[in-house]
């Protein structure tokens, strides 16, 4: 079994250990000790949208909280980060006036970053730097970043300070120093036009048996990964089923903030309005299927109106077991759409 998953922030790296914990019970290894092993191929295309240069240093936010979750060290009360951090240097570099001040940088997180930075000054590629990473804890899952190509997101903000009344800044500026109250009026990822999916992303996700979208940011996660060329049209022309999560239930977020991204490309913030701005892969669109919470329900009936097969399953990812089985109703489901189609 091969499995692909588009994912980026917190929501996306619970959703990718509960991917991980129902393939090893549904797919163990044979004579396999870990309890996370699995024959099956898990293969997660990280968002890059949300990466930065600071302080000298390259940060690629999402693809280390996945790192950090699925190797068991990130901080857990938190959310992001490693666990037992420190942050002395942050402090040292604070006195310095070296950095953002309100953008902590923890030491173990700076050595990660550090690291990262040295190899890419070296000629490695992020791709390749993040297949270095990877080496050092057994995670079970192969990530691979969306482009190697730097699509550092900005936000084009309102504004009635300044002349003009908008203005731009960094989405980590806009989404950490701020926490999203200046409303958005667009989002624009750099040199996305030119960007070019990581080697081995096109090929992970035609030669799937299964396409999981996570319930992440739909604008700056999702968004940004199926807006590198390329990766809209590998959506297009797998065979494998498309299914996805809805990071809205009852009208609100599960985490993060995307109900402040989401009016910035005329989006409400519910199940339905999410699924229906992805659309059916019938018609050009992302997905073969939609998962929503038992509260969204009413949704199921207009979306399968529309062309876009729908079902309420339990959402919230409370801990491990319930992270599993929102992964196993995705596989289900993607089973019940795939044989609706060959009926």
């Amino acid at each position: 079994m091969r499995i692909t998953v588009l994912a980026g922030g917190v929501g996306g790296s619970r959703f990718v250990r509960g991917v991980r914990e129902e393939c090893a019970r549904r797919w163990p290894a044979q004579g396999a000790e870990d309890g996370i092993a699995t024959s099956a191929e898990v293969t997660v295309i990280v968002n890059t949208g949300d990466d930065l240069w600071l302080a000298g240093v390259r940060l690629m936010p999402d693809f280390d909280s996945l790192l950090y979750s699925l190797a068991g060290v990130n901080d857990t009360e938190r959310g992001w980060g490693r666990a037992g951090e420190t942050e002395r240097v942050a402090a040292e570099l604070r006195e310095w006036g070296v950095g953002w001040p309100w953008f902590t940088l923890g030491d173990l997180d700076l050595g990660t970053h550090l690291a990262r930075t040295a190899w890419l000054r070296e000629g490695a590629t992020p791709s390749q730097v993040g297949a270095r990473l990877q080496t050092r804890w057994p995670l079970g899952v192969r990530l691979i970043p969306a482009t190697d190509t730097e699509v550092d997101t900005y936000v084009e903000v309102a504004d009635a300070d300044v002349p003009g009344g908008e203005r731009e800044m960094h989405f980590q500026e806009w989404w950490t120093r701020y926490r999203a109250s200046l409303p958005a009026v667009a989002f624009r990822q750099r040199n996305i036009e030119a960007a070019r999916p990581a080697p081995g992303v096109v090929e992970t996700i035609v030669g799937a048996d299964l396409v999981l979208v996570a319930p992440s940011n739909p604008v700056v996660s999702i968004g940004t990964i199926v807006s590198v060329p390329g990766i809209h049209e590998a959506i297009l022309e797998t065979h494998a089923p498309v299914v996805g999560v809805s990071p809205i239930i009852g009208g609100k977020v599960v985490r993060g903030m995307a109900d402040a991204c989401l009016p910035a490309i005329g989006v409400d913030t519910t199940a339905e309005a999410v699924g229906r701005h992805y659309g059916a892969r019938s018609v050009g669109g992302l997905l073969d299927g939609w998962l929503v919470d038992e509260t969204d329900a009413a949704a199921v009936a207009p979306l399968e109106a529309s062309g876009l097969p729908a079902a309420s399953v339990p959402l919230w990812m409370r801990d491990l077991d319930t992270s599993a089985t929102l992964a196993g109703a995705a596989i289900d489901f993607a089973a019940a759409v795939r044989a609706r189609g060959d009926a």
